[in-house]
C-alpha cells in the first residue's frame, strides 16, 4: 500500500510534509522489499547541507549497497539514530519507524512538486 499524504520520488524515496515542521523522509516499501533485508544504515550527521539529487547517505541490506538520495534541498535537522542498532525498522515499518532524516527545506514548497501517490504507483509498477 502507498500512503495517499506522502510525496515520491523516482528513486523510492518518500517525504512526510508536515505544517511548519521539517520534512521527515525515508524510503518507500517498495525499495526496502527489493532490497532485502537491510543490516547497515548510513546516515548524515545533524547539520549537513544538502541537495536535491545528491546522495543522502546508504542502505545496506544482505543483497547489495544503495544510495539514498535527498529529494529536496536543504539541512539534516534530525536524524534516526535508532536505525543504528535496528536498521530492520526499515524492512518492518518503511513509512513509520524506518524513517531516515528530518530536513529543513531550503524552499518549503519544494515537496509539492514530488510524485503524488497515484504517480509515483504507476512508476513502481514498471
Amino acid at each position: 500500500m502507498i500512503p495517499e499524504d506522502l510525496r515520491y520520488t523516482a528513486e523510492h524515496e518518500w517525504v512526510q510534509p508536515r505544517s511548519g515542521a521539517p520534512l521527515r523522509i525515508g524510503i518507500t516499501d517498495f525499495a526496502q522489499d527489493a532490497l532485502g533485508d537491510i543490516v547497515y544504515v548510513q546516515l548524515p550527521d545533524v547539520g549537513t547541507a544538502v541537495s536535491a539529487g545528491d546522495s543522502l547517505g546508504e542502505v545496506e541490506s544482505t543483497k547489495s549497497v544503495s544510495e539514498i538520495y535527498a529529494p529536496v534541498s536543504g539541512t539534516v535537522v534530525t536524524r534516526n539514530d535508532q536505525l543504528t542498532d535496528s536498521p530492520e525498522l526499515i524492512n518492518t515499518d518503511p513509512y513509520g519507524a524506518g524513517w531516515l532524516v528530518e530536513i529543513d527545506p531550503a524552499d518549503p514548497a519544494a515537496a509539492a512538486g514530488l510524485l503524488d501517490a497515484a504517480a509515483y504507483a504507476e512508476l513502481a509498477q514498471q
